[in-house]
């Protein structure tokens, strides 16, 4: 079975943890073991988000910007996609090895197509980097940054988010795929770049890793797209004491939810949103849940499944 693995930021950085190296190094190990056996048995790509990475780099962009020159975000998107995708690597080279698992593996820095008219630009969404307090957040705000409350964990700023046209290197993640590679591509949404006169630009956004994952599914024909994320099942009510696991929808009903207004931009919304496209245009199934849950999901023990 062909799947695409989109790994959400807890599988990265937990919330409240900083971001150091040996946090980072024990959250991809973990997931890494969390996903040994699917990836054994099963034509496998990886995708993974970069909103905390990117981030930090902005932040350090913003600190150091009297003494070093500011990078654009597209670059800042580069930075974090190659930073993520070396630590993924490593952690899943040596966990192949820990199974007796023959098996390469690459990571793809890969570039995205958007559309620099998308109206995402006019209305940034996209949450970034740390969590802020209100009190931190009302000093960002003066600063001229969209500040918002992100599905009620904390305050994070938000930039443009345009959806994904095509990835540029699907070709060559076709072919890697063909000769049995773990391929690991479409990290952190892509670089969003645009075409101008026939020639390629970055621009200034951070594409969804969900719908990136979903063009990078739909475009290789894959049988499944699986999303990890923080918890084990889609919920209606999250985090209230009347919450309640979804965990079987239709894309119809899946889509009235979203259409209704039950879930947050930028946080599940935009999961279930990418899960309901891949169906519809698959036919195929998808499958939101945690790293931790995810062999389960497989089996139909957990998680939430969209079918047609």
């Amino acid at each position: 079975m062909k799947i695409v693995i989109a790994l959400g930021g807890n599988a990265i950085l937990q919330k409240g943890e900083k971001q150091t190296y040996s946090t980072l190094i024990k959250n991809i190990k973990k997931t890494c073991k969390s996903i040994i056996h699917i990836i054994k048995n099963n034509k496998v790509v990886i995708s993974h988000g970069n909103g905390s990475e990117i981030g930090y780099l902005l932040l350090q962009n913003e600190i150091a910007k009297k003494e070093i020159p500011a990078m654009p975000l597209d670059v800042l998107g580069a930075e974090s996609q190659a930073l993520i995708g070396y630590l993924f690597e490593e952690q899943l080279r040596n966990t192949l090895r820990e199974n007796k698992i023959d098996l390469p593996v690459a990571n793809i820095v890969t570039q995205v197509l958007v559309d620099k008219n998308d109206k995402a630009f006019k209305n940034p969404t996209k949450p970034i980097g740390p969590f802020y307090t209100k009190e931190q957040s009302k000093e960002l705000i003066k600063k001229g940054f969209k500040i918002v409350n992100d599905a009620r964990r904390g305050y994070r700023r938000v930039v443009p988010s345009p959806l994904p046209k095509k990835i540029l290197e699907l070709e060559v993640i076709k072919d890697l795929i063909s000769k049995k590679v773990i391929v690991i591509a479409a990290g952190g949404g892509g670089i969003p770049v645009y075409l101008d006169k026939e020639k390629l630009k970055g621009i200034e956004a951070v594409i969804d890793k969900d719908y990136a994952s979903q063009l990078l599914a739909n475009s290789i024909k894959a049988d499944l797209l699986l999303i990890l994320t923080g918890t084990p099942y889609i919920y209606l009510n999250f985090m209230k004491k009347n919450q309640i696991a979804l965990k079987k929808l239709t894309t119809k009903q899946a889509q009235d939810l979203i259409n209704q207004g039950e879930f947050q931009d930028g946080n599940i919304k935009p999961k279930l949103q990418a899960a309901v496209n891949f169906v519809k245009i698959s036919g195929k199934k998808a499958i939101i849940t945690s790293p931790e849950n995810a062999v389960k999901a497989l089996n139909n023990k957990k998680g939430t499944l969209i079918i047609r």
